[in-house]
């Protein structure tokens, strides 16, 4: 726990107000932006009675929530800010209701994993994905005109979702008065659900059944959910039939959707239904090259490029990262980057190119879980102490980096976390890979482990 959450030594007893901010700040510091906005953000302190402290929340649902998922941190942190062990009670009574989320700019950018660079100029085309991003393009300059819905569709780190945020970015930057929203289809469902809890189900109807550009991606998570499939059935009749534009990515096409009820099918091939490919080789080449442009990364010899290009063909993003990986050694090492080096660092993760065996998300737990002297449920628990959550923060990227997973998906199976989870631990992985020669080396070890796992 942050020290600076702790109150003096000598400091008066405080207000259960006080309490709740020392409280909250934590809970701030340790769960993502959407967790602590879902069960936190109306919840008010009740009062602080000698050690029993009690906190009122909105209704039954959040209080059980609470109670199930989270109640042993806020008597810790509760605890810990008093200095004394302190029992923590859950009322259910009229706290403030939360602020209706303001109106939609016309940018893309909004959305949770809305990512800036995601542009059509930072595409790389090539022979497998030339024409998803024609469609995607002439989408983005004439809305509701050209492909009305555009489904896009194929394997995880393909470019679905870059495709998508560009159209976003597009037409936020060229058509005036627009209003785009990029959104995962779990952060769709989630709005849902906390619509339906808070009782603002219309306000949830009116704001993604006015935007002029919709932009699902991963509507695969939908498969075997009836409720939110009716939910977004009509919100997508609703667009349609207003002259607004649909846009929507899955990892499989709509015909291989096991679940998805078939009156939604037939609304997905009403338009343009378009597949990405794996890169081809030159392609591949291409995506380095502009990686290397766009990250400012000297590299003397270009043979090191076509070298890491032909050692790895599964997806982008396991490219991308090869390409890291290699960058990251030489610079913590002070070795040149030379093709006899990325062959050294890549030799033992991609020892059977793509005869390999399938890495999944259980064996990258295993694994993880070992390392770390853990078992798996350990791994996946609530528990956020740093000798948990920074195992579970490796083995999330390695499931981000190794496996087709899609972030919802990653983060189902560690405990039912949030996919921004997911993003927050990829990124901070990421960053220490560079940075940390330890860290470094943690994951060049569990990335051999699990490619070579049996």
């Amino acid at each position: 726990m942050n020290d600076v959450h702790t109150l003096p030594e000598h400091a008066a007893e405080p207000s259960a107000e006080t309490l709740w901010q020392a409280i909250s700040a934590r809970l701030r510091e340790t769960l993502n932006e959407t967790t602590y906005a879902n069960w936190f953000a109306s919840a008010q302190a009740g009062g602080l009675d000698g050690d029993t402290f009690s906190l009122v929340v909105a209704n039954d649902f959040t209080r059980e929530w609470i109670e199930g998922h989270f109640l042993g941190f806020v008597k810790a942190a509760a605890s810990d800010t008093l200095g004394r062990d302190v029992r923590v009670t859950l009322t259910v009574g009229e706290p403030a209701a939360p602020d209706e989320p303001p109106e939609p700019d016309r940018h893309a950018s909004q959305g949770v994993g809305a990512n800036a660079k995601y542009t059509f100029d930072s595409f790389v085309i090539g022979s497998s994905n030339r024409f998803a991003h024609a469609a995607a393009l002439a989408v983005a300059e004439a809305p509701a005109q050209a492909y009305n819905p555009l489904f896009i569709y194929g394997g995880t780190g393909l470019g679905k979702t870059h495709l998508l945020q560009a159209i976003g970015q597009y037409v936020g930057d060229h058509s005036k008065g627009l209003t785009t929203r990029y959104v995962t289809s779990e952060t769709f469902m989630n709005d849902f659900i906390n619509s339906l809890r808070d009782k603002r189900i219309e306000g949830f109807k009116q704001r993604y059944r006015t935007y002029d550009v919709l932009l699902v991606d991963d509507i695969q998570f939908f498969e075997g959910k009836e409720r939110i499939q009716e939910e977004f059935f009509h919100t997508f009749n609703s667009l349609y039939e207003a002259g607004r534009q649909i846009v929507i990515s899955s990892d499989r096409p709509p015909k291989e959707i096991a679940t998805l009820e078939e009156r939604l099918r037939s609304r997905f091939e009403w338009g343009l239904i378009t597949d990405i490919q794996p890169p081809d080789l030159e392609t591949r080449i291409a995506i380095l090259r502009k990686k290397v442009t766009t990250d400012r990364i000297a590299i003397a010899d270009p043979e090191v490029l076509t070298y890491v290009a032909g050692r790895v063909s599964t997806n982008i993003r396991e490219l991308e990262g090869a390409l890291t990986r290699v960058v990251a050694f030489s610079s913590l090492t002070g070795l040149p980057l030379t093709v006899e080096l990325a062959e050294q660092v890549l030799r033992d993760l991609f020892p059977q190119g793509d005869s390999a065996p399938e890495v999944t998300i259980n064996t990258i737990q295993e694994a993880v879980s070992d390392r770390f002297g853990l078992t798996v449920p350990e791994l996946c628990s609530p528990r956020r102490s740093q000798a948990v959550a920074y195992p579970r923060q490796v083995a999330m990227y390695l499931s981000r980096e190794l496996t087709d997973a899609s972030l919802p998906k990653i983060g189902k199976e560690f405990g039912g976390r949030d996919h921004t989870t997911v993003i927050h631990a990829t990124t901070k992985i990421t960053r220490l890979i560079s940075e940390d020669r330890s860290v470094y080396n943690l994951v060049q070890e569990l990335t051999t482990r699990i490619k070579h796992h049996r």
